[in-house]
């Protein structure tokens, strides 16, 4: 995958992605975003590596969307992010709001608890696991909010909006519930929940039921339905 620092040539973001993006990566403020990690990473530790930065795009094709599952920012500790929102490599021991969404697919589903952390099988099938700031620094969660992370990610999620239809939008806890301004309800479905994080967890997202819906709003668009078990 390549990173967001190749400024000569068209960005391999994704297939797919760029064009709908295209603009985005001609902005002023992505310039300055770029300023800002290159600086960052001389001065600090900076997650996800910088090959992972786009990894969501690149595991989920633009065309082949069907879900999108918001979050807010990467894990910042080490060995944790890897690009796809919620999500861990294999090895890495899950943390807590993960390790609460496999609570829920257990009670939803009854599917025995994953081995494993890694959300990729689920970004294979069209799940979106996009983070609304792709990048932050080791140990300071929210370190690189507001940098113009958000505004590119806003624009994908416009896209992914005005290109699709059926799109189903898990908007869970009140931040991501805050991007429900930028889907077009006529065209998609959006479900909302609290956050899975322990703080809120047992306020409404365990019983959410929102992994089964998911497969019941697949199913009545014709569409073959999310296997949420993690092989």
């Amino acid at each position: 995958m390549s990173t967001i620092h190749n400024a000569t040539k068209q960005p391999d973001i994704g297939p797919g992605w760029f064009a709908p993006l295209a603009v985005e990566f001609g902005a002023d403020y992505f310039a300055a975003l770029k300023v800002f990690l290159v600086q960052q990473r001389a001065m600090h530790t900076v997650f996800p590596k910088a090959r992972d930065i786009f990894a969501a795009f690149h595991r989920t094709p633009f065309e082949q969307v069907r879900v999108v599952l918001l979050g807010q920012d990467p894990y910042h500790g080490p060995g944790q992010a890897h690009g796809l929102c919620f999500s861990v490599p294999e090895g890495t021991v899950p943390p807590p709001s993960l390790r609460n969404m496999f609570t829920e697919l257990e009670r939803d589903l009854g599917l025995p608890r994953p081995a494993h952390g890694n959300l990729g099988a689920w970004a294979a099938q069209g799940v979106l696991l996009l983070n609304a700031t792709l990048t932050v620094r080791s140990g300071e969660a929210g370190s690189h909010q507001g940098q113009g992370w958000e505004r590119f990610t806003d624009a994908a999620i416009r896209a992914v909006s005005a290109h699709h239809s059926g799109v189903i939008f898990l908007l869970w806890g009140n931040y991501a519930q805050r991007k429900a301004e930028l889907i077009d309800t006529d065209k998609h479905y959006i479900l909302k929940a609290p956050h899975p994080s322990p703080l809120s967890a047992h306020r409404g997202f365990i019983g959410c039921g929102h992994f089964s819906h998911v497969n019941t709003l697949l199913a009545a668009q014709g569409k073959a339905a999310i296997d949420w078990s993690l092989p």
